[in-house]
């Protein structure tokens, strides 16, 4: 027997009629006999094609050769536990062997210990111009040009995703030893992708999907941050130590909540720590920004519309957002920029908890929590007849004031310093240190867009400064910021162009001309004078011109 049926242990022919035509070697067992004289079993050999039999201690790979007049069992040796366990898991293993050897979009040469073909599978064959087996038993240099099979067979290490030039193209290609016993028999080769231009595409789509996923994660934590809490509103001032205990004071209760504060100072996260330590906190909190609202859609968008209501309108209808909100909090924010004519209906709502969407003649009880927010002085726009006073009384029963940035200047170091970290850690990269003269040079500054303004000057730098630490001179150089003005000891005295005070040097005037009166009033009490002022005693101390100590 040739070299190439040694692993063949056992050989059995039977006719159709289940007659034994032919036996020889491991077959020549009854029980071999009686499996291949079974028509069910045939059947079922038939379909399989591969399959593993086991004779007392002894395990086969056997195949089932279909041929004119009968069948055609082949015994052999199994290359390992694996391929047994395979064979015998795998009811379409043979399929799955014959896609691996005639794939046309995964080309495989197969070389023996000597570098000499064993295998071209029929696409490769046709790519080099080859009649089938034509190149079988010749070394593989003489048929595939550029190929590295032999030096790995003797290496016996694997080569994976390099570049083959072959046939005037380029194909990346995988090369990896088969060994038996510790011994290389061979090698196989592997056409993995058409050429680099694939390879390219295809690291363009794995490019696009981790940036696709990046952007989810991104989104994933800011629906997980929309649930804020008092340790979110950063800063151990007096002031912001009172509006966190004031939030905890006020979460439990059904009140309306009014928050006031100048653009910046944190407004929503008032809002959100509120909503989260609330009863209603298992519901959703539905933001609502009048500002932004055209005023042609404030009413579809707060009480929603029937199918058809008008030109445009979604053909199912859409719910309001105080539906949306049953059950949570509903967060108006920027109600003084609300159109005065949608006031009244808004009144409605927070009177009666009663909303009729456009086209619909049926109201619908809504339960909710309301917060809004301000930068307005909303008493002053009720005097001008802007805003209804009425709406003021039923939005303010509770109010919780945000003080900005410039009355607790002592909180600027731990938001710069925790800013930077959020940057640095979004961007991957590491956080630089924020030096004394930096941190002293942020105190001095006005800040009239307050914490948001704190914030994308942190970003600023970040991207601007180098090694590793944040300087005065990081924070002067190049565009200073919008807003970011020298600090006050040494800005001009400035006058406009007729003569004028400028609305700056008013403001200051007037700040000065409080403390002054009530530093007289309470015989130099600073701390009396910050409480009656509202203002932090750092900001008191910063205008006299005192240090803090």
């Amino acid at each position: 027997m040739s070299s190439e049926f040694e692993a063949i242990l056992g050989l059995l022919a039977v006719s159709d009629a289940g007659s034994v035509t032919y036996v020889s070697g491991a077959a020549d067992d009854p029980r071999v006999v009686s499996m291949m004289t079974d028509p069910a079993w045939i059947a079922e050999a038939r379909r399989k094609r591969l399959q593993t039999i086991n004779l007392d201690k002894r395990s086969f790979a056997g195949l089932v050769i279909p041929f004119r007049g009968g069948d055609i069992l082949l015994l052999s040796e199994p290359p390992g536990v694996a391929v047994l366990d395979f064979i015998a898991s795998v009811d379409f293993a043979y399929d799955i062997i014959h896609h691996l050897l005639t794939d046309p979009f995964d080309a495989m040469t197969v070389v023996d210990d000597q570098a000499r073909i064993a295998y071209i599978s029929p696409i490769h064959e046709k790519f080099f111009g080859l009649e089938h087996g034509e190149a079988n038993g010749r070394p593989v240099r003489e048929i595939i040009e550029n190929t590295r099979l032999d030096e790995v067979v003797k290496s016996g290490r694997a080569e994976v995703g390099e570049i083959q030039r072959m046939q005037g193209s380029e194909r990346v290609v995988t090369r990896v030893p088969v060994t038996r016993g510790g011994k290389v028999v061979g090698a196989v080769g592997r056409i993995m992708f058409k050429g680099p231009k694939q390879l390219e595409a295809l690291n363009r789509r794995i490019s696009a999907l981790e940036s696709q996923v990046e952007f989810y994660k991104r989104e994933a934590a800011a629906l997980r941050r929309k649930s804020y809490g008092p340790e979110d509103i950063i800063g151990e001032s007096p002031a912001i130590r009172k509006l966190r205990n004031d939030i905890v004071k006020l979460a439990a209760l059904e009140i309306p909540v009014l928050v006031r504060g100048e653009s910046g100072t944190g407004k929503e996260l008032v809002a959100h720590a509120l909503h989260r330590l609330s009863p209603r906190r298992d519901n959703a909190m539905v933001m609502v920004n009048a500002a932004a609202l055209p005023a042609t859609l404030v009413e579809a968008e707060l009480f929603g519309y029937e199918p058809g209501a008008f030109t445009g309108a979604d053909k199912k209808g859409r719910k309001g957002k105080f539906e949306l909100a049953a059950g949570g909090t509903i967060f108006l924010d920027e109600i003084g920029d609300m159109p005065r004519e949608i006031q009244a209906k808004l009144l409605r709502v927070l009177q009666d908890r009663i909303v009729e969407r456009i086209g619909s003649e049926r109201p619908r009880e809504v339960d909710f929590r309301l917060v809004s927010a301000t930068n307005h002085d909303l008493q002053r726009l009720v005097q001008e007849g802007s805003f209804r006073l009425d709406l003021y009384y039923r939005i303010s029963p509770l109010v919780l004031e945000v003080p900005p940035l410039r009355e607790r200047i002592e909180d600027i170091p731990v938001l710069a310093r925790h800013f930077l970290a959020e940057v640095a850690a979004r961007h991957r990269r590491p956080e630089p240190e924020l030096m004394p003269d930096a941190l002293a040079l942020l105190m001095e500054q006005a800040w009239p867009g307050n914490v948001r303004q704190l914030r994308h000057e942190i970003e600023r730098i970040f991207v601007f400064c180098e090694g590793g630490r944040i300087t005065a001179d990081d924070i002067r150089s190049g565009d200073a910021g919008p807003g970011l003005a020298p600090a006050e000891s040494e800005m001009p005295a400035r006058r406009s162009h007729n003569g004028m005070q400028t609305l700056r040097e008013a403001v200051e005037r007037t700040e000065e001309d409080a403390i002054r009166q009530a530093m007289e009033r309470f015989g130099g009490n600073k701390k009396r004078v910050a409480e009656e002022l509202g203002i932090s005693r750092s900001y008191l101390y910063k205008k006299l011109g005192l240090a803090d100590t």
